[in-house]
């Protein structure tokens, strides 16, 4: 394997359809062998690195198994600024090649990296959007007597079903899986059962 490809939806609920089929259109015109490619998929919010795939994506990178990286969009990556920018750097070091196929650019040398650093900028500011329309939005709705929020005490899934499952011996993201929740989720779960 020297090629890697990384598709990232924020939750379960989305799926990836969309970035693996313009993916492999993409591979299929560079004549790329199904061989050559690995593929590294996460269902976790592009906020934080720390997600299974994406983990799993930077452990070969730097054991030195991939040589290039394709993904659909560079918010795919990360939507941070900061935490995009270090990881390009990493990777830019490590001679790594890094092709984002919708925005049709290789972010390889200084260019690349400026262009790559003024996307995740963008890629930041529309996160912040979203949340400040959000936030509007259910102000909104409360004053009308619309919006009430989450009940409290309610949950996506059983918390006690997480305990089951670890009893029986899955692992966290076997949880998050089997119960449709984010690791995150599944070890909220595991703490408070264990308070």
């Amino acid at each position: 394997m020297s090629i890697a490809c990384y598709c990232r939806v924020s939750t379960r609920h989305q799926k990836l359809d969309s970035q693996e089929s313009e993916i492999r259109k993409w591979l299929a015109g560079q004549g790329i062998a199904a061989e050559q490619v690995e593929w590294y998929c996460d269902y976790e919010t592009g906020k934080t690195l720390a997600r299974p795939a994406f983990e799993r994506l930077q452990k070969d990178v730097f054991a030195g198994k991939v040589k290039t990286v394709v993904v659909w969009k560079l918010d795919r990556l990360s939507r941070r600024l900061r935490d995009g920018v270090n990881l390009l750097a990493d990777w830019c070091e490590k001679g790594l090649k890094v092709v984002v196929i919708t925005q049709q650019i290789e972010l390889n040398g200084p260019v690349g990296r400026m262009i790559a650093a003024v996307m995740l900028g963008l890629a930041e500011i529309e996160l912040e959007f979203r949340r400040e329309r959000q936030a509007a939005g259910i102000e909104v709705a409360r004053k009308k007597g619309l919006f009430k929020g989450r009940q409290k005490g309610t949950t996506k899934a059983k918390p006690k079903r997480a305990n089951e499952l670890k009893a029986q011996g899955l692992t966290a993201p076997e949880i998050a899986k089997a119960m449709g929740t984010s690791l995150r989720t599944v070890w909220r779960y595991l703490e408070r059962e264990a308070a």
